[in-house]
Order: C-alpha cells, then structure tokens, then sequence
C-alpha cells in the first residue's frame, strides 16, 4: 500500500467534479492505494513538459496526474478532462 496526499489543485478539482465521476474516482483512489500500476487505471509515464509526472484514468474522458515522491508515497497533484489536463 501507498501513502497518498492531496494537492490543493486536485482537491479543488475533486469538488466541482460531476457526482458519478466524484464516485467513480473514490474507486480508482482505491486501485492506485494498493497498486499504482493497476491495470484497471491505465497508469502513464508522461513525457514533455509534464516529464516525472504520471497520470491515470477515471474514466475514458477523465484524468488524474500524480507524481511518486518517494516508493511508498504518491501525491494526486490534479484531476481535469482529458482535453484540458496535459495543457
């Protein structure tokens, strides 16, 4: 199991986020708390701007992007659509 700690931009994102994707990201926090590389979440190293980061998916439309700041620790740094959140 991994610690997890929440941004300030991603729990700001969490609140205005739709009910069922709000419910749907309580599931993945779950998967990424036992496994980071989860199948299920779809985990991403990112690459360009966003390199050391990593994201995963909510859903097909939805992302979170987290970075490990150590082996047993992740940070949840932000929550958007996936038009919107590699910008």
């Amino acid at each position: 199991m991994v610690q997890i700690l929440y941004g300030k931009n991603f729990l700001k994102s969490a609140k205005i986020l739709p009910k069922e994707i709000r419910n749907k990201l309580a599931e993945q926090i779950g998967l990424i708390n036992n496994n980071p590389f989860n199948p299920l979440l779809h985990t991403k190293y990112l690459s360009g701007a966003l390199v050391g980061l990593f994201s995963f998916r909510i859903t097909r439309d939805w992302r979170v992007i987290f970075v490990f700041l150590n082996s047993e620790t992740i940070s949840l740094i932000d929550i958007a659509h996936r038009k919107d959140i590699y910008r």
